[in-house]
């Protein structure tokens, strides 16, 4: 991650659910909450009701990776905290990242990308 890193502290998830604004689709559940420094933080949640560890560890990696390539759209200085639903298990990889853009823009997180 260039200007990113992972939220790994508890007391980071808990102000961005109790503080950041949320929106969810049928795969993921998306927290969004301004942080006060230039990059951003990325935290996943995969429950124990999604799978086994490997089922769990495969939907993060996925959503890690769909962040990672779309990096660059990303505006700085936010807390990202994504959460995997059962509903995401046994997806691939083009379904969890529509799923995790279509979340960015309801959140309005993107830059405008210019069109050639």
């Amino acid at each position: 991650m260039k200007s990113s890193e992972s939220m790994k502290s508890n007391t980071n998830f808990k102000n961005v659910y109790h503080n950041g604004k949320s929106y969810a689709n049928s795969y993921l559940i998306m927290y969004v909450l301004n942080n006060n420094i230039n990059h951003n933080r990325l935290g996943i949640s995969v429950s124990k009701k999604v799978g086994n560890s490997v089922v769990r560890h495969r939907l993060t990696r996925l959503i890690r990776e769909s962040y990672r390539l779309n990096e660059d759209m990303f505006n700085s200085g936010l807390d990202i905290v994504v959460i995997a639903r059962v509903g995401a298990k046994g997806k691939n990889y083009n379904e969890i990242n529509s799923a995790f853009l279509h979340l960015s823009k309801m959140h309005k997180i993107l830059k405008e990308m210019i069109k050639s």
